[in-house]
């Protein structure tokens, strides 16, 4: 029984990923076909699609990566000097929410063009 699950992990997730790139790209196309249904040129369809990214998407998911790998760190140092096994996952979720709110207060402040202190 083990090795039925330890092989349809893999097929699983390749299922998974494969449906949400698909349905990304799907809805994506979709946007894009309403926005021309509108009778956008598409000189105002490119500036609706540049509007509608964000510039600081790196600087949040590199501020939420490294609360991650702190919380993992500070979490594993924990439980070996405690020998309790909750420390790893309460440390996780903590530095990833401290993370969070991070990630959106300077990158809101990088939107405004205030200076971070």
């Amino acid at each position: 029984m083990e090795g039925v699950i330890a092989v349809s992990i893999p097929i699983f997730v390749t299922l998974i990923v494969g449906i949400i790139v698909v349905t990304g790209i799907y809805f994506g196309s979709r946007e894009k076909q309403m926005l021309i249904e509108k009778g956008l040129s598409p000189a105002e369809i490119k500036e609706f699609l540049q509007k509608k990214k964000d510039k600081f998407l790196l600087l949040k998911i590199g501020i939420i990566m490294t609360c991650f790998g702190l919380g993992l760190g500070f979490g594993m140092f924990l439980q070996d000097a405690t020998t309790k096994e909750f420390y790893t996952p309460l440390s996780i979720f903590v530095f990833t929410g401290v993370g969070f709110i991070l990630a959106y207060k300077y990158g809101n402040k990088k939107e405004v063009g205030e200076e971070i202190k």
